[in-house]
């Protein structure tokens, strides 16, 4: 009985936490850098919307919807969250 109670309990969680949606987006040890970094861009997010790394006092990656600037880790979750802005901001 102990063991169905655990197993069940098991089961439960992996569904739960595989239910959650991660992010397409995959990083690489070398995240592709522009050449300057944006100083004193200031962008409606601390977060980064798309993979939830905490964005830099300045930003290397920035892009605009709706009026408000949003900041990027990267090249590939400012990518991501042009394909659909909308997804990401009611978040």
């Amino acid at each position: 009985m102990k063991h169905i109670f655990i197993l069940t309990v098991l089961l439960s969680v992996s569904l739960f936490s595989c239910a959650q949606e991660t992010p397409k987006v995959k990083h690489s040890k070398s995240m592709s850098t522009p050449t300057e970094n944006l100083k004193n861009v200031k962008v409606v997010n601390a977060e980064d919307p798309v993979c939830h790394m905490k964005t830099a006092d300045y930003l290397k990656f920035t892009s605009t919807y709706k009026n408000k600037v949003y900041g990027f880790c990267s090249a590939s979750c400012k990518d991501e969250f042009n394909k659909n802005p909308e997804k990401y901001v009611q978040k």
